[in-house]
């Protein structure tokens, strides 16, 4: 007996194989997570420490925008702090990496982050969705975020031309579709979330909004009008947040969009065991290849196939671990989908717009 994963791939495994690599895999995951300790903690403390002094002077900056070499300081110093809040602390932070230091501020359930999502609904769709049925066309939601086509078995709709319009528009705006995807509001069309949790989630997103708003368009704009900077102030804080929108969708489309990237359908995860599940995780991501100040600037999402392998273990783990990961892969025959920047956005943006047409 033969599992293949997924049914179109000519990848075949057997259960005994299955059940080998899964030692593997468990293998690192369980002696990554027994290693960490004081050296990781102050590597995240140190991260957070950066994201505020940067985000410190960014605004302080951009108080006196009127003077251009301040508005480029300040726009490139927000834009590196509310990335690096968005991938390199967000994004793990709330996936539980850092849980177990017990520190009531840098933990799963009391992180809230600067992007217009609230964490509580991302976590939902993202951790208890996306990372548990990754890439399952029916199941994971991520798979186009219900806006765009992204894999040939999704069936074709006339909408679907606009497939390299909206993802155009979507990147500026990533943080507001994100927003919009975790509300859910195709869920509720077809009865499946009710009508009081739909407005509980689109009240806490605009709560969420008006917080965000009131900091970044409201109080410092303000405040920079004192000295004639005021609409200067509000063009860096839009010129940062489209930057951070713009790097948060290059890394996230390129780590699960490519060319190469397997999609499965439910009927492929039958019976699926956590061999299997890990097998999809390789299958299902890609990777970016790069320095460590890339994998850095990409909250360690430039290695996404050893994130979806292990998406609690800390970040500045991931790279120690991507060359024994590699190594399983070629000893099982499993594609290793790794490759520049540029290549993979230009995998990504090529499947955008082929899978536009029937």
């Amino acid at each position: 007996m033969t599992q293949t994963l997924p049914a179109s791939s000519p990848i075949q495994l057997t259960p005994q194989q299955l059940d080998a690599l899964e030692e593997k895999f468990d293998a690192i995951h369980d002696e990554i997570l027994a290693q960490r300790g004081e050296e990781d903690a102050r590597y995240i403390r140190r991260v957070v420490k950066l994201q505020r002094s940067l985000e410190m002077l960014g605004r302080g900056s951009l108080l006196f925008a009127k003077h251009k070499p301040l508005w480029l300081l300040g726009v490139g110093s927000l834009s590196v702090s509310k990335i690096l809040e968005n991938m390199e602390i967000g994004h793990n932070v709330l996936h539980g990496q850092w849980d177990w230091m017990n520190d009531k501020e840098i933990h799963s359930t009391t992180w809230e982050w600067d992007f217009v999502t609230p964490s509580s609904g991302w976590q939902r769709t993202h951790n208890e969705s996306h990372h548990v049925w990754t890439n399952v066309v029916g199941r994971d939601e991520d798979v186009g975020y219900n806006l765009l086509r992204m894999d040939d078995s999704q069936p074709w709709k006339p909408k679907h031309l606009l497939n390299p319009v909206m993802n155009a528009i979507l990147a500026p705006g990533f943080e507001w579709g994100i927003a919009m995807y975790d509300i859910e509001l195709n869920r509720f069309m077809t009865g499946q979330k009710s009508k009081e949790d739909t407005l509980r989630d689109v009240k806490r997103t605009l709560k969420k909004f008006g917080r965000q708003s009131a900091k970044d368009f409201v109080l410092s704009p303000a405040l920079a009008s004192l000295n004639g900077s005021g609409v200067a102030a509000i063009k860096g804080f839009v010129a940062a947040n489209i930057i951070r929108n713009l790097w948060a969708h290059a890394v996230i489309f390129c780590g699960h969009f490519p060319d190469g990237v397997e999609v499965f359908s439910e009927e492929d995860i039958e019976n699926e065991t956590r061999g299997g599940w890990y097998v999809r995780q390789v299958l299902g991501s890609a990777n970016i290849d790069g320095s460590k100040l890339m994998h850095f600037m990409t909250g360690n999402l430039s290695l996404q196939i050893e994130h979806h392998l292990f998406p609690d273990m800390p970040s500045n783990r991931l790279s120690e671990v991507a060359p024994r990961v590699r190594k399983i892969c070629q000893e099982y025959g499993l594609p290793y989908n790794s490759g520049p920047l540029p290549v993979q956005i230009l995998k990504t943006w090529r499947k955008v717009f082929r899978l536009a047409l029937p």
